[in-house]
This record gives C-alpha cells, structure tokens and sequence, in this order.
C-alpha cells in the first residue's frame, strides 16, 4: 500500500537490496517483500528502523503506515467513511463531537 510503495522508492533510491533491509529488520527477505507490496503490515518499529536506514522522514514514514491502517478499516464502509473520519479529526483534535453529525 502507500507505506510499501514508499520505502521501495526509497530502496531504490539508495542503490539497496530487499534482503539488507530485511537483515536490518531481522526479518526473512519474502517477509520483507510482503511489506513492500503491502501484503503485510510493518510494526511501527520496523518503520522507525527503515526511516534510519532509508534516510526517511521519520514522521512521514508513520503516517503512511498509519493512513494503511485507516484505509484497511475503512475500505468496506465507504457509504460512511467520510464521516467517520470527520469525527475522528474531530475527536483528535479534542473537540466536541456533535452527536447530531450520526
């Protein structure tokens, strides 16, 4: 997904090969593909260690793992997903949700 197409342009960028990242990760190389292609999720501190290793943004690279994490919840719910995720901003930003808005 958008975490995975990311720290694959990075990758290729920096000239590295999936299995030096997956060493770094202490992962196997096909688990490593997996993430890349978005077939598995990274833990968030698989990301930090690809945002030191990659030379990434750190803050970047966790809200693209984050955003798949949302897409993923919100994939079948579309009729609803906007709004859901106007009470999520809402609810972040500590402000009151008007429950007239359900």
């Amino acid at each position: 997904m958008l975490l995975g197409k990311r720290i694959r342009e990075l990758r290729e960028e920096k000239q590295l090969l999936q299995r030096q990242l997956a060493a770094a990760l202490e992962i196997d190389t096909p688990m490593y593909s997996k993430i890349e292609r978005g077939d598995r999720k990274a833990k968030r501190k698989q990301v930090l260690i690809l945002a030191d290793l990659l030379q990434a943004d750190p803050t970047e690279l966790l809200t693209l793992w984050v955003a798949d994490q949302v897409i993923v919840a919100v994939a079948d719910e579309k009729e609803v997903a906007n709004n859901a995720l106007d009470i999520v901003k809402q609810y972040i930003n500590n402000d009151k949700v008007i429950e007239n808005q359900l």
